[in-house]
């Protein structure tokens, strides 16, 4: 088992809470303070040397992280184009909060010039 809850009884070793950074050397057996911490076993020189790898993962997968963030934003924002063109293409007129008890309003006739006397 590598990772313990707070208020687990453990053995000998060095213990680290991630979350805080906080670290626990139990020299004989002990009771893990903390109830909702979670704890890893771990050797401090182990702790030492996962740092500059994190590290270097993370500088390694910038490059795509960016990418991804980057296509994902624009997919985005065509599928909203996309989804605007079509909502309005969809769209007939019709407002079931407006109620047209008078009838629809009609359009004025446009005039042709000619008088009746």
């Amino acid at each position: 088992m590598i990772t313990y809850k707070g208020g687990q009884k453990v053995g000998k070793g060095t213990y680290w809470d991630l979350a805080n950074g906080r670290r626990i050397d139990v020299p004989r057996e002990a009771v893990l303070a903390g109830g909702t911490a979670t704890y890893v076993k771990m050797s401090s020189g182990v702790m030492l040397l996962s740092g500059p790898v994190i590290g270097l993962l993370y500088s390694i997968l910038m490059p795509f992280i960016g990418i991804a963030t980057v296509a994902t934003l624009a997919a985005l924002k065509m599928m909203g184009s996309v989804y605007h063109v079509a909502e309005k293409s969809v769209s007939f007129g019709w407002r079931p909060s407006s109620a047209y008890l008078s009838g629809k309003k009609k359009k004025k006739a446009a005039f042709s010039g000619k008088y009746f006397f």
